[in-house]
């Protein structure tokens, strides 16, 4: 079963540019990585006018778009499928699952802190909080607390720890 891994914090913690810097340092170690951005908000990544869209609009319960490069699936769901739920349905051929956001998920965490930005951690009494990506020194932790501009070493973890490598 692929091991997920949920990159949490406050809005405008810097999850998104994170994600970009611990990517690279996974892919590097031979890690294929698929990410999932939950979005309580909602989306639309289908144009209206489009093909996918008026196909969809039409019924389709699900649409897929391909092409040599990459491939797209619009699915509906009766609810906010927890992340063991996308795993599952979409099976994805990778060695590890990150996620942006889920904060509420059973799943191990990252969390993002910047000082400027909050006064204290967003999961600090959650169970499954697995380290910390800081940009200043916290108070003593149960978890690793790693500086957030030292992705390499944060990689290193997840390989040793998550992946057992």
């Amino acid at each position: 079963m692929i091991p997920i891994l949920s990159i949490v914090g406050y809005s405008d913690s810097g999850k998104t540019t994170y994600l970009e810097r611990l990517i690279p340092e996974l892919v590097k170690r031979g890690i294929r990585i698929t990410v999932v951005k939950h979005d309580v908000h909602g989306f639309e990544i289908d144009k209206p006018g489009k093909d996918s869209y008026r196909l969809k609009q039409a019924g389709a319960m699900t649409s897929i778009i391909s092409s040599p490069e990459k491939i797209a699936v619009i699915a509906d769901t009766d609810h906010d499928l927890t992340l063991s739920e996308i795993r599952d349905r979409f099976g994805f051929d990778a060695d590890l699952i990150l996620s942006e956001g889920y904060k509420n998920d059973v799943h191990p965490k990252i969390e993002v802190f910047r000082k400027g930005r909050h006064e204290s951690l967003l999961c600090s009494n959650d169970d499954s909080l697995f380290a910390v990506a800081a940009d200043t020194d916290l108070p003593p932790l149960p978890v690793p607390v790693i500086p957030l501009d030292d992705p390499a070493r944060m990689a290193q973890l997840i390989m040793e720890t998550i992946l057992g490598r």
